[in-house]
């Protein structure tokens, strides 16, 4: 597996992936909300590192991260479960010093993996953070 840091022409084929990864495994998520938050995900990309990850010349999901805090993991919907959320999670906590992560609370898989990724729930918000009525759940990496 392999990522780069991705351009600004990358950006719709990110939305792309988002989308299809959203609807896949977003399933208490507004339509209406859906398609807002796809209008404002490129606003946030110039204020991250954005990686897109690869397994060959395959493109399999995106990270977003800004400091230590994982802002976005996403992963093609038909390639879950093969390892691969598992493998990029691991380099971004390793090689690109992720500590933070937030989740929204009715992503029931994501939080799973993410507890299962060495996260740990510290606190509980309501909303989103737009105000949206979806409880996300901040966490943070263990000591190890």
């Amino acid at each position: 597996m392999h990522n780069r840091k991705a351009a600004k022409n990358d950006y719709e084929l990110i939305l792309e992936l988002w989308e299809r990864s959203v609807i896949a495994t977003h399933h208490f998520l507004a339509v209406d909300d859906r398609l807002k938050l796809k209008e404002e995900i490129p606003s946030y990309f110039p204020n991250l590192d954005v990686r897109l990850w690869y397994i060959e010349d395959q493109l399999i999901g995106f990270s977003g991260v800004h400091q230590s805090h994982l802002e976005m993991l996403f992963l093609d919907p038909d390639l879950t479960g093969k390892g691969y959320g598992t493998q990029m999670i691991r380099s971004l906590i390793e090689d690109y010093g992720v500590t933070s992560v937030d989740v929204n609370k009715d992503n029931e898989n994501a939080t799973r993996f993410y507890l299962k990724s060495s996260f740990t729930v510290v606190s509980e918000k309501p909303t989103d953070g737009e105000g949206r009525p979806y409880p996300i759940l901040n966490l943070k990496l263990k000591s190890r």
